[in-house]
Formats: structure tokens, sequence, C-alpha cells
């Protein structure tokens, strides 16, 4: 669905998705959570809600990303490389 939007879409907009994994919203900050749940992301933490936003900006940005359409972007801290998930 993604492809078939960008590509009829193609000179108008570019289309593409942001798949955010693990993303802490709450405001309470990192209390609720525990060394293990930062430990079990390759990268060493949970995702906060400014890698998404980073993500966004860059896809945003005309100049560096203009190229770029009809692509998916994991923002999970490389979890499902792992393809395991804690109980």
């Amino acid at each position: 669905m993604l492809l078939l939007q960008a590509i009829s879409l193609a000179g108008k907009v570019r289309v593409n998705a942001i798949l955010p994994g693990w993303i802490n919203t709450d405001d309470a900050g990192d209390g609720v959570l525990r060394p293990e749940d930062h430990a079990w992301h390759p990268v060493g933490r949970v995702g906060i809600p400014e890698d998404v936003a980073q993500m966004c900006l860059f896809l945003c940005d005309e100049e560096r990303a203009g190229f770029i359409t009809g692509q998916e972007f994991v923002v999970d801290g490389g979890v499902s490389k792992k393809m395991v998930y804690p109980e």
C-alpha cells in the first residue's frame, strides 16, 4: 500500500512511514523503567518521543531526504533485528 501511494503521488509528495518501537511517553520520566528494559534494546535504552521526532524532521528536510519515497523506517533501537521479545 505504501509503495502504491508513493508511486501514485509521485511528483506531488513523498510518502514514507515511520514505525516506532518501544517509546516511553510517560511524563513521569524514567522511574517506571527497569535497567533490564533499557538493556534489552541493542542501543542500551528505551526510546523517547524525540527519537521519532528526529526521524520526522529528517524526512521533512528536502535537501537531506528529498530522494527518499516509498520507504518504511523502523525506529526501535534495533529490537526488531533481535527477533526476541521479553515476557
